[in-house]
């Protein structure tokens, strides 16, 4: 509201009026703003306290009953006995203790005999006699041969004739020798052990090319980490057609699980060091003989896992990254979604709330969730059929998943949508067709944990 000096009243009860007026603005205004700073600084201190949490908090996710054990703090110790009555005693039934212990050796490792005996002057008793041997004792230590270099020599005798020169051979070769025997690399130093150990220690074991060029130095021979670095290439362009093998018995199977991390590359043609790149996952096959592909890329677009689907039929399960949105449009694919990064939203909450907080709605999610991982490792003990697991979903976990979705939709109401709680809630909601296809068939898992765990080395 704005005056002139022209247009206010002459009266004072006018003026009194104009004051009350803009007394009853300015606090409504104040309550407006006070009430958006409150909401914001709450937004603000979750943040806080989750990055505090991620920073140096416990990185596990398993939630720990009220009623559960407390582990005992550093200072905390017990009080000396004396100071209070002391408990009433409570008497365990007996059980049988594990055996502790080293663990013996395997038995299918050779073994080699060290006899270590007397000097043959102390086999003779004092009466004359000679000793007799009247046991034994056996101790086993584990020994390692340490890796050995060494040059294979591949000779090809040369044969010609003496007497015609090679004049009457019908195939017209004077001079006759084996053909090269096979290599991945042809032309090269490196046979198939040494370059099977080298990609092993890259990929496997992550040991650097570098360091790998020094052990080498010590085992007495020089290979630059520049040849490494070559043979690897080439022998990953040798090793094509066996991928394409695998990537035909991956999407073979009912179910692809796919996650992406990612991955930095320092010398990159046509790209900045500091450019994020992304190693995707892709694991599909049987549950037998499962099949993980890892495929590099330098985009996070969809466009990588539709070209690696090509006509796969079946469920594909994924993470809610919004990359993945095409996959509820094609036909024969069943979209899964994933209830560990659902309950992971839940986790933050707390987390952001601190350890010591008083339980609220978002533990009460976990506690849904939590009785639905407690049905699958249930499952899991009893070692159900497939069509077990899948009655036992039906009959107690859709109930649960059913009165989730109900107390989702009314917290939904009462959550500011921009805090922590709300996020998750919303989460939950736009991904819950997805969450909820594990129904559908008693080989299915409620997470993407199986892609998670092969990604989690990068």
């Amino acid at each position: 509201m704005t005056f002139s000096l022209a247009t206010l009243p002459d009266s004072t009860d006018a003026l009194k009026g104009i004051i009350v007026q803009l007394q009853a603005e300015f606090a409504a205004q104040t309550a407006e703003l006070r009430a958006g700073f409150d909401k914001e600084y709450t937004i603000l201190l979750e943040q806080i306290r989750l990055l505090r949490a991620q920073l140096y908090g416990r990185k596990s996710e398993k939630v720990i009953p009220a009623d559960g054990p407390v582990p005992l703090s550093l200072f905390d110790m017990p009080e000396p006995a004396g100071l209070e009555p002391a408990p009433p005693e409570i008497k365990v039934g007996e059980y049988t203790r594990k055996k502790r212990g080293r663990k013996a050796l395997p038995e299918h490792l050779p073994r080699i005999e060290v006899i270590h005996d007397i000097p043959e002057d102390e086999k003779v008793c004092a009466c004359g006699c000679m000793l007799s041997r009247i046991g034994e004792e056996v101790s086993e230590q584990l020994d390692i041969i340490p890796a050995k270099i060494q040059v294979i020599r591949h000779i090809r005798p040369k044969y010609a004739c003496r007497n015609c020169e090679g004049v009457e051979d019908e195939s017209g070769k004077t001079v006759k020798i084996a053909p090269v025997h096979a290599q991945i690399i042809p032309k090269s130093i490196v046979s198939p052990s040494l370059l099977a150990s080298i990609l092993t220690g890259k990929f496997i074991d992550h040991t650097p090319f570098y360091r790998q060029e020094k052990q080498f130095l010590r085992l007495g021979v020089e290979i630059s980490r520049t040849s490494m670095c070559n043979w690897a290439m080439q022998a990953a362009s040798a090793c094509m057609p066996l991928l394409e093998l695998l990537h035909q018995q991956g999407v073979a199977g009912f179910l692809l699980n796919i996650d992406e991390t990612p991955l930095q590359v320092l010398d990159e043609p046509g790209r900045s060091p500091t450019s994020k790149s992304y190693m995707w996952l892709f694991r599909g096959g049987g549950p037998e003989k499962p099949v993980v592909i890892y495929e590099y890329n330098s985009s996070r677009g969809g466009d990588v896992a539709r070209k690696f689907l090509r006509d796969f039929q079946g469920f594909v399960q994924t993470d809610g990254y919004s990359g993945y949105d095409f996959l509820d449009l094609l036909e024969g694919i069943i979209h899964l979604g994933c209830w560990a990064h659902a309950r992971r939203k839940f986790t933050d909450v707390t987390k952001a709330m601190g350890k010591d907080h008083t339980p609220g709605a978002a533990d009460e999610a976990l506690l849904y969730i939590g009785r639905l991982y407690r049905l699958e490792r249930e499952a899991k003990q009893k070692k159900l059929s497939t069509e077990e697991v899948y009655r036992m979903r039906q009959e107690e976990a859709k109930p649960i998943l059913e009165d989730f979705k109900k107390w989702l939709a009314q917290q939904a109401g009462l959550t500011p949508p921009k805090g922590l709680l709300g996020k998750a809630i919303s989460y939950a909601l736009r991904q819950w067709d997805r969450l909820i296809g594990y129904l559908k068939d008693g080989r299915l898992t409620m997470d993407n944990n199986l892609a998670e765990n092969g990604i989690r080395p990068f």
